[in-house]
């Protein structure tokens, strides 16, 4: 059973190796955490590689919440970083291991969920990934060889989190930091991409997709809370209404 302990998720998106789930989960216990989220994972699961490399952390192998999509794993949480060693061209706010997990454990103090994603071993994070994150963890490594493993990445920002140990003590949250779930920012985008589709919005046809990933990053940089969703939402049928009423 997972520790009482408040605490970001760690996603590993799509892990192609056994061995280096095994060495995130040591790395993860290391320092004190132990919410482990793997999405589609190359071998399947279980995988005994990953058991055997996981020595004394195999606990947080049995109690993985195993998801399909980043969609799906990410969806109850209000605020979400990615590891990556470049933006590639998506305007987020960039921060480094020390600062986000600062600023992970002010967000989870005032009762929001918080997860860290983490790409593949072979080409790291894709842009649709990306563009689910409100923010980037960016690491200051050699430019002429800036690939981390898995596993070091992981550790790195474990390491930052058990450093940053400001007490996570439950904060008073007003109806102004009801902070919207990203699995409700999910239903936002999809409602006006649909709406925007309709109007003929994404043209030409060739800049559809990058216009859309653009939408739905703009979205994620958005503090958005639920009464702000819930407001878009009401403001874009009205306006189907209103022209469909001229």
């Amino acid at each position: 059973m997972p520790s009482p302990t408040p605490q970001p998720a760690f996603v590993l998106i799509r892990p192609q190796m056994g061995e280096n789930i095994g060495a995130a989960a040591r790395g993860m216990w290391n320092f004190g955490l132990d919410r482990m989220r793997i999405i589609a994972p190359r071998d399947g699961w279980p995988n005994q590689k990953a058991v055997a490399m996981a020595s004394g952390a195999g606990r947080l192998l049995d109690e993985a919440q195993i998801f399909d999509d980043t969609a799906g794993a990410i969806a109850d949480c209000d605020y979400v970083y990615a590891t990556t060693a470049r933006p590639r061209g998506l305007t987020k706010l960039v921060m480094s291991p020390e600062e986000a997990m600062t600023d992970a454990r002010t967000r989870i103090a005032a009762g929001q969920k918080v997860a860290v994603m983490f790409g593949p071993e072979r080409a790291g994070m894709e842009n649709d990934d990306i563009a689910r994150a409100n923010a980037i963890i960016s690491v200051p490594v050699n430019p002429e060889f800036p690939s981390l493993n898995l596993a070091q990445c992981v550790l790195l920002t474990g390491y930052e989190w058990r450093r940053a140990d400001i007490p996570a003590e439950p904060a008073r949250v007003d109806a102004a930091g009801d902070w919207a779930a990203q699995i409700e920012i999910d239903k936002l985008a999809a409602h006006y991409e649909e709406r925007m589709e309709d109007a003929g919005f994404f043209f030409p046809d060739h800049k559809a997709d990058n216009m859309k990933m653009n939408l739905r990053n703009m979205w994620s940089r958005m503090p958005l809370t639920r009464a702000d969703v819930q407001m878009l939402h009401g403001m874009m049928r009205q306006m189907v209404r209103w022209k469909e009423r001229g």
